[in-house]
């Protein structure tokens, strides 16, 4: 939804969104999903209290740490804070690994959706943090509307026909 308000500031449009720092209970269990299950690389231990990982030689895409504690509990749901963080593959066969991963761990998945301008899986951490796995479709492909604007929709996501993309 836009807000009446007149924006008088862009950011740049080559910015990026670098990488997510989350607090959680137990970095082992962490690496156990972020790094086992998903794929990605540790690449520097931060004392024993956090870990960096990265995909590609990247110096981290995801920092995990334990400074408000180790063994605390998960951050309520219905509380003002960080509803998901995104990783965006760079191919749908990408998606399609990392569903077949999570498939074959019997990991529990809360949704796929396609939302025309993206196909996306959502599930939790083992601490509660939401996690979309994404991948986009080429801009020419996005839905519009009749006057040209962005016109993004949630439907049931075809995983079979994702998944097809590993045959």
């Amino acid at each position: 939804m836009e807000t009446r308000k007149k924006q008088t500031r862009r950011i740049s449009p080559g910015a990026r969104i670098g990488h997510v720092h989350l607090k959680v209970a137990d970095i082992e269990r962490s690496l156990g999903f972020y790094r086992d299950l998903l794929g990605f690389e540790v690449t520097q231990w931060y004392g024993e209290d956090a870990v960096f990982l990265a995909a590609g030689g990247y110096h981290h895409h995801i920092g995990l740490n334990t400074w408000s504690g180790r063994d605390v509990p998960p951050a309520p749901r219905n509380a003002a804070g960080l509803f998901h963080l995104a990783i965006l593959y760079p191919e749908r066969r990408d998606l399609a690994q990392a569903l077949r991963w999570l498939v074959e761990a019997d990991y529990p998945i809360d949704g796929a959706s396609d939302h025309g301008v993206s196909e996306a899986l959502y599930l939790r951490d083992p601490d509660g943090n939401g996690v979309e796995l994404a991948v986009d479709r080429p801009a020419e492909q996005w839905p519009r509307d009749e006057r040209g604007n962005l016109a993004m929709v949630t439907r049931p996501l075809d995983v079979e026909n994702l998944l097809a993309e590993l045959e």
